[in-house]
């Protein structure tokens, strides 16, 4: 946390109000570095990884830069995915509401004409690209006076193939305007990307590589053959914990998942493409009230969650690379909490584990899983532990199951 409050950053004291309503008194670093650049009207690159406090960071300065008596929409903050956005509006309303502002959510996979309606007369519109570009053909919406444009997760929305949607967009923005990026990287497209869009960019980089695996969780592999699999995730869940975030390679395997699980005893729910958005929306809020306490996800239906009493992540199946592993992990250990990384690694498996695990830098807690091999191929059980180590299969001890985290987190900022 930084020493510094959100008055000294020059944040009003209507929303320094509402922060305190909310329990959020101190600014994370994230937001001690942004804030007072946007609100001198900068325009900002910053490198920070999920759950840094991002929202709060671009949020707070834009709420205070935009007057109720402004052009609507004033301000566009577009975003990869329908739940992101969601999350977005949800964090910033009531601070909106503080300063008389109107805030909506522009998505797909639900009813437009509503949409359409809320975002005519909202000052601030978050957005996918999609949707967003399908109220501009309705002639509904005009970016014409926008003046703060936000570009949350650009490398993803980049990845997800929305470069010409969003080239289309911010074209349709004023040329005077001043816009902030975020993205887990400025390098490559994403950088590219990032200065064409922005004039005299000043740049922040806060958190660790995008290279690095999070460094607020403790990372864990276990050795697997396939027919443990379901048994050791039992046995993951059946520990001490507060919600799990269960991560699978398919639609099918996550509705089988979620059924083979029931018949262990667990009761979980899944999401993923083939779900409508009312579905993930039930099934999200579901695992955010503790309804159910695992949700089970393919990669694409978890972008952009953001579950504050997420306790564990589970890869069931092993991420394809480096950034899936990140990206999955870094729904836990967000926003100064810590959190449990635990992926199952199959023998074939391993050799593919291991050059991810290496390029994260986290190849001694690989090592714990006795998997590690040397470059001739060898297996080199306990190899690459760090002095004192334990030489272990990954394992953990059983211990019954709690609810008492949740409650140790209740009123904490979530920190997107």
């Amino acid at each position: 946390m930084s020493s510094q409050s959100f008055a000294d950053l020059g944040v009003s004291n209507a929303v320094v109000r509402a922060l305190s309503e909310r329990g959020i008194d101190a600014p994370f670093p994230i937001q001690s570095l942004i804030i007072g650049d946007v609100l001198a009207g900068r325009d900002v690159l910053a490198k920070s990884p999920t759950g840094s406090g991002k929202t709060l960071a671009f949020g707070l300065p834009m709420l205070d830069m935009i007057e109720a008596t402004d052009p609507r929409p004033s301000a566009l903050v577009l975003a990869p995915t329908r739940e992101l956005a969601s999350q977005i509006v949800d964090e910033l309303y009531p601070l909106a509401h503080a300063r008389a502002l109107r805030i909506s959510a522009v998505y797909g996979g639900v009813g437009i004409v509503k949409q359409e309606r809320d975002a005519a007369k909202s000052h601030i519109i978050v957005a996918t690209p999609g949707r967003l570009e399908d109220l501009m053909q309705r002639r509904s919406i005009s970016l014409s006076k926008v003046k703060f444009l936000v570009l949350d997760e650009a490398d993803r929305m980049l990845d997800m193939g929305f470069r010409p949607a969003v080239a289309r967009i911010v074209s349709a923005c004023p040329k005077q305007r001043q816009t902030l990026f975020f993205s887990a990287t400025l390098d490559g497209q994403a950088g590219v990307t990032a200065r064409r869009y922005t004039t005299d960019p000043v740049t922040h980089e806060h958190g660790p590589s995008e290279r690095r695996a999070t460094i607020d969780v403790d990372h864990r592999f276990v050795a697997l053959k396939g027919a443990d699999r379901l048994e050791a995730l039992v046995s993951e869940l059946d520990c001490e914990r507060d919600l799990a975030l269960v991560f699978v390679r398919t639609k099918h395997g996550a509705d089988r998942l979620v059924k083979r699980l029931s018949t262990s005893g667990v009761k979980a729910v899944a999401m993923h493409g083939d779900k409508s958005q009312r579905q993930r929306e039930r099934a999200l809020a579901a695992f955010e009230a503790w309804e159910v306490d695992t949700l089970v996800a393919t990669d694409v239906a978890a972008r952009g969650i953001d579950v504050r009493d997420v306790s564990h992540v589970i890869n069931f199946d092993p991420p394809e690379d480096g950034d899936t592993y990140t990206h999955r992990v870094g729904r836990t250990g967000r926003a100064g909490r810590t959190g449990e990384g635990v992926t199952f690694v199959g023998t074939e498996q391993a050799g593919d584990v291991q050059k991810m695990a290496t390029q994260l830098g986290i190849l001694a807690e690989f090592g714990q899983s006795g998997l590690l091999r040397s470059e001739r191929g060898g297996a080199k059980p306990g190899h690459g532990l760090p002095p004192g180590a334990p030489r272990t299969t990954g394992a953990r001890k059983r211990r019954p199951r709690s609810r008492s985290g949740s409650g140790s987190t209740a009123g904490r900022y979530s920190g997107r």
